[in-house]
């Protein structure tokens, strides 16, 4: 699921819209800008676990196994291919729908040509 998110807004604000597409007993990984105890609840009221590593500030540190962790690059290189389209690292569309069809549209692109290079 995509979701597009105004630009001065934190990306924890945007988690809980996301986090209610989580299929229930799922698990969630993210990076440490997501260390937020509601977005912990959230996940665990769900029946799943967030696999998200603490701020390096706080006392208590979560741990997350490093294999699980390494997964995330599969999602950060899918935004990398993304963002080497123009239109979308541009942002040219004035409406936000305009924009997530762009991203819809890119997406599917990129999904075809993983998919025929596998097969």
């Amino acid at each position: 699921m995509l979701l597009v998110s105004p630009g001065q807004a934190s990306d924890k604000a945007a988690a809980p819209a996301l986090i209610e597409h989580l299929q229930p007993g799922r698990d969630l990984v993210a990076d440490r800008g997501y260390d937020a105890r509601a977005i912990l609840d959230l996940v665990a009221a769900r029946g799943g676990q967030a696999h998200i590593p603490t701020q390096r500030d706080r006392k208590h540190q979560r741990s997350v196994p490093p294999e699980l962790y390494r997964e995330r690059n599969l999602v950060e290189r899918f935004f990398n291919r993304m963002k080497h389209f123009r239109r979308i690292a541009t942002r040219f569309d004035k409406l936000s729908r305009n924009y997530l069809a762009a991203l819809h549209l890119v997406g599917s692109r990129l999904w075809l040509r993983h998919y025929e290079s596998v097969t």
